[in-house]
């Protein structure tokens, strides 16, 4: 085989495994290319990584020096050796979500897998015809002084060698450019194929006719919509979106699979999520929500938002898709929140709180108002009040943490008003479970206690975790986390009140990634915690280790965020 031909196979088959990879990354951003670019524009190694151009870089150098000194032999065999030594792809690290070979992923990878040797043709035509004739004559005549045994021929293929390397690195370098140009290039496809799985859904909901419940807010939407979803269902068929199902074909997805010929279900709880303006809209414009819950507006997700004022006008779509005769439910306690109260619509709006007391609450505040709170490591205990009646009962559960006071408090509102009595509610939160990854505790054989907060992580939840970790009073208190993201301008002091926060409760912390968490060392080390109980690793699974090696019974560990790969 020509080694020219052999050398730009070598890349091309580099840059098609780079595509592959980088599509894990992509489908982690839900396959928006401008989230995707973002992220790989944050590091340089990602879109430049140093090994293959190191390889490149001493590969035409030697290749070079060979061909003019006459040693054909290893001018031939170098460009071929640095061109697989280029594109060898790095060992995989730490993967905390495998990528899913998805109908959408496949449809991806091959319209991206077949760009990439089109690409490479074209570059090569066009090259080609011009470094023939940009070649300068006197070069390829070689030195006035050249010996006899000259050869031009040599020259050419040297040329030709170096030029496909350097064609094949642009492509390799170029990878994610060619997978953003296959997700274009499926863009009527994907809308087409979008638009069918919608009208199904649409149409699934119109035979069905459950009541849809929306639920949205920066955080707190899946430990809500869990509670809701239990407490309804003492009573009623309830259906809830799965996990974190908050995106337009996330709740498309279920509606599909779950909801379809299923008319038994009463209620449809849908979380509803939304990373910029008009997302959530969307959503309610296929699911038209008769019932919407603002749990909080915070600084989660505040990187893509750019301020709170456009998360609050992002969550507030869920209330203005609300009918006339619709409810709404809203988080007194949260300043951005109760303004939504405030405005008025819809007629039927009712408020919950856990700061406000039952006897300073105006004529038009909240109506359901949490007093008497106690927890402990058995669980939360407080009073309801329902101020319109004068009912209150205890609620007793074992969910930690003071802010599902709240996310109780908005689904208990729900519930009353669907006809359950407040009484009925509380023996159903007797009996409530945490949803995955938020706050749940258990103890291991070993007599260790994990408390595992590793799903996402925000301001208010994060020192709720801590608390719940400086409960313990016996043995080692270990925090395990990579700090908080997406919080925009507020990422670097936040993370460092994190710190601060954590010297309280943690009597040791380890810290995963040592750039991203400065802010947090900084925190823990101006507090006076000491260094020595504070380590730094690169991955989640050292700090696994460390924990199983070194903790024992009656020790405890929290385990606060844990960050997809795309970190």
């Amino acid at each position: 085989m020509d080694a020219v031909l052999f050398i730009s196979l070598i890349w091309l088959a580099g840059a098609c495994v780079r595509i592959y990879r980088q599509a894990h990354y992509y489908q982690i951003e839900e396959y928006m290319s401008r989230r995707y670019l973002r992220w790989l524009s944050a590091e340089r190694e990602r879109w430049v990584p140093v090994r293959p151009v190191l390889s490149w870089l001493f590969t035409v150098f030697l290749t070079v020096l060979f061909s003019e000194t006459g040693n054909r032999l290893l001018a031939g065999i170098v460009p071929i050796v640095g061109s697989i030594a280029g594109v060898w792809p790095p060992r995989t690290g730490e993967v905390k979500k495998p990528f899913r070979p998805t109908a959408r992923a496949k449809r991806l990878l091959g319209a991206s897998l077949v760009l990439a040797p089109i690409i490479l043709w074209l570059i090569l035509g066009v090259t080609g015809s011009w470094l023939g004739s940009a070649i300068p004559s006197a070069w390829m005549r070689g030195p006035l002084n050249a010996p006899d045994g000259f050869d031009p021929a040599a020259r050419i293929e040297l040329i030709r060698v170096v030029g496909i390397s350097t064609i094949g690195l642009f492509l390799f370098l170029s990878a994610p450019l060619v997978l953003v140009a296959g997700n274009i290039v499926m863009t009527p496809v994907e809308a087409m194929l979008r638009r069918r799985f919608v009208q199904q859904a649409r149409q699934v909901l119109a035979d069905v006719h459950p009541v849809v419940i929306g639920i949205t807010g920066s955080y707190g939407k899946t430990s809500t919509k869990a509670y809701l979803a239990q407490i309804l269902g003492g009573r009623y068929h309830v259906l809830a979106t799965p996990k974190s199902y908050n995106t337009l074909m996330g709740v498309t997805l279920t509606i599909n699979t779950q909801l379809a010929n299923d008319y038994s279900i009463d209620y449809f709880v849908t979380e509803m999520g939304a990373y910029v303006e008009g997302e959530i809209a969307e959503i309610c414009d296929l699911t038209h929500p008769q019932i919407g819950i603002v749990v909080e507006v915070g600084p989660q997700h505040l990187e893509r938002f750019g301020s709170l004022d456009n998360t609050a006008r992002a969550k507030y779509e869920l209330i203005k898709a609300l009918p006339a005769d619709g409810l709404g439910v809203f988080n007194w306690d949260n300043p951005y929140v109760r303004e939504m109260y405030e405005r008025g619509y819809p007629a039927t709006r009712l408020a919950v709180s856990k700061s406000a007391g039952a006897e300073e609450t105006p004529q038009n505040g909240p109506r359901f108002i949490a007093s008497i709170i106690e927890d402990s490591l058995e669980g939360l205990r407080f009073t309801v009040t329902d101020i319109r009646t004068g009912e209150s009962e205890l609620f007793a559960t074992t969910l930690l943490g003071h802010h599902n006071v709240t996310n109780i408090l908005l689904a208990t509102a729900v519930a009353v008003h669907e006809g359950m009595s407040l009484k009925e509610v509380a023996r159903r939160v007797k009996m409530l479970q945490p949803a995955e990854s938020r706050l749940v505790r258990q103890v291991t054989a070993q007599g260790i206690t994990i408390i595992n907060d590793a799903y996402s992580a925000n301001p208010v939840g994060a020192e709720e975790a801590l608390r719940v970790l400086g409960m313990h009073t016996s043995g080692k208190r270990l925090l395990i986390t990579p700090g908080m993201v997406e919080l925009g301008a507020l990422m670097e002091p936040e993370n460092k009140r994190l710190g601060e926060i954590a010297a309280r409760y943690a009597s040791d912390v380890i810290l995963v990634g040592n750039e991203r968490t400065k802010p947090i060392q900084s925190g823990l080390l101006e507090a006076g915690f000491p260094a020595d109980h504070l380590q730094v690793v690169e991955t989640l699974a050292e700090s696994v280790r460390w924990y199983q090696n070194n903790l024992r019974a009656g020790d405890t560990v929290l385990f606060l965020n844990d960050l997809p790969d795309t970190y």
